[in-house]
């Protein structure tokens, strides 16, 4: 993704819908220009292009949650990969940072990831290695994720290395949390199926609590963040034995 494509994005963040005149006037390139940088945006999920502007989706949209702070994520992502051999089988639940995981493992390694989620699958269909099981059940059409008993029970057939998750929240004594009952008591029911279970979030998401139980700290092997993560979450997280992998928050110095 280019500079121009990643300020694209902040400005939708901000805005939520501009214009293309407006994008071209205030990036300094013509409409046509930002027309194909819209085109790319779109096909990747990130955004919806709509005649003469662009917009980003519900709130529940992962392409919409894997724009805000993406150069971030893309670190996260990047960093959660390395712990990811050849050959292996992965769970990844659905959300910003796993689908970025996902892309990620899917342009460079032979693994098979078994997903919850359409929107990951669709994500990553053009990838040289995306080799994907996707898991039934009830759709979901805000976060294009399956939930409930089905995914369960399908789940319960695989048995996986690693489980990487995201997370709506953090509170020292329920651990990680979730927004959604189908989607956590799903990941809940995932989680049982690995060997392991990362975590992967941007640090924001240790100042937010969430509604329900997620995964608990004692069952998570490592947290993948960004450096902004409060001392006080960290130092909790690592002495229970949590590992915790920090990437820059900042872009670093061509």
């Amino acid at each position: 993704m280019t500079d121009r494509q990643d300020k694209i994005l902040e400005i939708l963040a901000v805005s939520q819908r501009v214009e293309v005149s407006t994008l071209a006037e205030v990036l300094g390139v013509s409409q046509v220009t930002i027309r194909k940088d819209l085109d790319y945006l779109d096909e990747m999920g990130f955004i919806r292009r709509e005649h003469g502007y662009a917009l980003f989706g519900p709130v529940e949209d992962v392409g919409r949650r894997m724009a805000i702070n993406y150069d971030i994520k893309r670190r996260i992502a990047r960093d959660a990969a390395e712990t990811v051999e050849e050959g292996e089988t992965v769970l990844i639940e659905s959300g910003s940072c796993c689908a970025l995981l996902a892309e990620e493992l899917a342009n460079n390694k032979q693994v098979t990831i078994i997903t919850n989620s359409a929107f990951i699958a669709g994500h990553i269909r053009h990838a040289p290695y995306a080799n994907v099981i996707l898991l039934g059940g009830e759709y979901q059409n805000s976060s294009q994720v399956m939930v409930g008993s089905m995914t369960s029970k399908w789940a319960k057939v695989f048995m996986s290395d690693k489980f990487f998750v995201g997370t709506d929240g953090f509170t020292e004594k329920y651990g990680f949390t979730g927004r959604d009952h189908l989607r956590t008591q799903t990941a809940r029911n995932m989680a049982r199926q690995a060997r392991e279970v990362y975590v992967l979030t941007d640090s924001d998401k240790f100042l937010h609590r969430g509604t329900e139980g997620l995964v608990r700290t004692e069952q998570v092997s490592a947290v993948f963040t960004d450096d902004r993560i409060m001392p006080e979450k960290e130092i909790f997280l690592q002495d229970r034995q949590v590992q915790i992998h920090k990437v820059p928050s900042q872009k670093l110095a061509a």
